[in-house]
């Protein structure tokens, strides 16, 4: 058998109004500006994001001027390691699409599953000076 026993549950309080909220249609009417879309853009990545220790990978990196791949223009590499930054001795200059590359030999430099970073800038172009979105990679 089941016996059930209530003493003195909870009570029951009355909902408090709230107040009313109102927007005003002048509200509404203020949109917030479309943010524009820089005219030279880039971006870096690397062509293993999982390489072994002693693995040789490139970073790549392009420069666009509304989408058309900017030629000329030099570009620098900084590696982000655990144990501290290295700046890549290449210089390489752009294609006409727009295209850098770097090679990057790791040789154990960053420890298994320890995410490294690359940071890439190009210069000397109508654009001045432009850092990409890094590029990353993981050594296992």
């Amino acid at each position: 058998m089941l016996l059930l026993i209530s003493c003195g549950g909870p009570s029951v309080n009355q909902a408090i109004p709230q107040q009313t909220v109102t927007v005003s249609p002048k509200f509404q009417s203020q949109l917030s500006p479309i943010p524009t879309v820089p005219a030279y853009r880039c971006g870096a990545w690397s062509s293993n994001n999982a390489p072994h220790l002693n693995d040789t990978i490139t970073i790549f990196a392009r420069l666009t001027h509304d989408i058309a791949g900017v030629g000329g223009a030099t570009a620098t590499a900084v590696v982000h390691f655990q144990g501290g930054d290295q700046t890549l001795d290449q210089h390489p200059t752009s294609d006409n699409g727009g295209y850098v590359m770097f090679t990057l030999q790791l040789q154990g430099q960053e420890p298994v599953n320890i995410p490294a970073t690359v940071d890439v800038t190009f210069t000397n172009f109508p654009g001045g000076t432009l850092s990409c979105s890094q590029a990353f990679f993981t050594p296992r």
